[in-house]
């Protein structure tokens, strides 16, 4: 008990957690580590320094108090915002939890870490609660927990659109979303390279929970910001979280914010809870972000600076050592080089960012183009190729591919040599069909209904504009206000088969 006692006095007025802990064994269950970590909101290594003081029963991976502690503590949490209206939604609880136990497994290299159903639903309730959402639109600015599912399942008025870069989420969510019919709509982003189209400028509010970098935190509010339409009253909430232990971490996360000029309006502590993140105590804060006008500047300012390492773990964690490895010899002319190549290679020849190939059609028509893709964003491999219409590109990777794109076959005739992709444009086809699709996927900056639509009239031929969008919109209520770099791949498998249908068709009443 001394050694326990000494514990707490170094803990001084932040003793609440420890204390929790002890208030928790002493109701004589038996506990796992992690859920001893995730009920009290405390980190891995706290929980463990009291546990070696303590004289425990073990079972397995459980344990428990030998006998009762003399003077066992009493805890009170921080009262919760929305702990009271979460009783009355169980039958949600219970639902997401079947969402999140079916959902793809998390990546470690995009620092995934699943926040609990009840997480996910107080974050729901947190929305409906402080904001008037009927007609309102949500932006989620990555979305592995599903929040996206239980905030439209609870608020029925909103609009939902999640924009993240994992095509398995992407794949999962718009399935739940059309077996539930629920309106969200899935984007693929990687946000380093920017914001779908689609998105910017949507939102009324967005919420974020982001890798837990100064570098991660700092991009991912920054493209929730550029997500906001209401620039007024718009908000953006944001999960972060840090071990007690290390408040210099939190310290320069806060600092990325404050470079952003956002209002901290609120910040509930330990609101988010996690199946997993113990050194930070499976728990994070909710942030209530307000931008203000120097807002803009500074996100403009911070995604044109941006690094692409921004993770905690895998090639783009921001203390990875790692370096890239040099391209190999460019074969034939390219006309254009994109992305980051070495000064030396063809030091004449004209030169853009990935990110600038993906926001707008190039200036001229190249015949040739190298591609350099760094390592950790080999998923806008598909979306760089179908960015540019020229006859032969080559793509240089940091690791050789393990698959080529197969929602490309309409497009390109790819082959794989070591670490380098190469990719010659197929000739025009010569069905309906195949006219219809290639113009879509060629036009791929372009909105995917209208391309879509002028690509009917111009093979049905007896279709008014009304009639051919309507065709579109039966055929593929996914393709409105989108371009085909947003479409996730599971879209881009499924445009064949829709283009199809719109071709067979019965022409709808004008």
């Amino acid at each position: 008990m001394d050694a326990i006692a000494d514990l707490l006095a170094r803990a001084g007025v932040d003793g609440r957690r420890p204390r929790a802990v002890l208030a928790a064994l002493g109701d004589g269950r038996w506990w796992t580590l992690a859920d001893l970590v995730r009920l009290t909101a405390t980190s891995r290594r706290t929980v463990e320094s009291l546990l070696r003081e303590l004289d425990l029963e073990r079972s397995g991976d459980r344990f428990r108090l030998r006998a009762p502690l003399p003077e066992a503590p009493v805890s009170r949490a921080p009262a919760d915002p929305v702990a009271h209206l979460l009783p009355e939604q169980a039958g949600l609880v219970a639902t997401m939890e079947k969402l999140i136990t079916g959902a793809p497994r998390g990546r470690h290299t995009l620092d995934h870490v699943s926040a609990t159903a009840e997480t996910v639903v107080r974050r729901a309730l947190l929305l409906e609660a402080r904001f008037w959402l009927d007609g309102a639109r949500l932006l989620c600015v990555g979305d592995h927990d599903l929040t996206s599912l239980a905030v439209a399942a609870l608020c029925p008025g909103l609009e939902v659109t999640v924009a993240d870069i994992d095509e398995r989420i992407l794949g999962y969510i718009a399935e739940q979303a059309g077996r539930l019919g629920l309106p969200v709509r899935t984007r693929w982003a990687d946000l380093r390279l920017g914001l779908p189209a689609s998105a910017r400028g949507w939102a009324d509010l967005a919420i974020t929970d982001p890798p837990y970098t100064p570098e991660g935190v700092g991009l991912f509010v920054a493209r929730a910001a550029e997500g906001l339409r209401d620039r007024d009253q718009g908000r953006v909430l944001l999960a972060y979280g840090a071990s007690e232990r290390t408040p210099a971490l939190a310290l320069k996360v806060q600092n990325a914010l404050s470079a952003l000029n956002l209002v901290n309006e609120a910040i509930y502590p330990d609101f988010n809870r996690y199946l997993g993140a113990e050194a930070i105590g499976s728990a994070a804060d909710l942030y209530v972000l307000r931008p203000t006008t120097k807002t803009w500047p500074a996100v403009a300012a911070r995604v044109e600076g941006l690094s692409a390492a921004i993770y905690t773990q895998g090639p783009q964690a921001v203390e990875s050592a790692a370096s890239s490895a040099p391209p190999p010899p460019v074969t034939g002319s390219p006309e254009v080089l994109v992305g980051d190549w070495p000064a030396q290679v063809l030091p004449r020849t004209p030169r853009a960012r990935l990110s600038t190939w993906l926001a707008k059609p190039y200036a001229t028509d190249p015949a040739e183009v190298a591609i350099a893709v760094p390592a950790g964003l080999e998923a806008a491999l598909p979306r760089l190729l179908l960015a540019t219409r020229a006859r032969r590109v080559q793509v240089t990777l940091a690791e050789p591919p393990t698959a080529l794109p197969a929602e490309l076959s309409a497009v390109y005739e790819l082959t794989a040599e070591g670490r380098t992709v190469h990719a010659v444009r197929l000739p025009p086809p010569q069905t309906d069909e195949g006219r219809v699709l290639r113009r879509v996927l060629d036009n791929a900056h372009g909105k995917v209904a209208n391309t879509w639509r002028e690509a009917l009239i111009s093979v049905r031929g007896e279709l008014t504009k009304r009639q051919a969008r309507a065709l579109v919109a039966l055929s593929a209520p996914w393709a409105q206000d989108v371009t085909v770099l947003e479409l996730p791949a599971h879209r881009l498998r499924e445009l064949q088969d829709a283009v199809a249908r719109s071709l067979t068709a019965p022409v709808p009443a004008d």
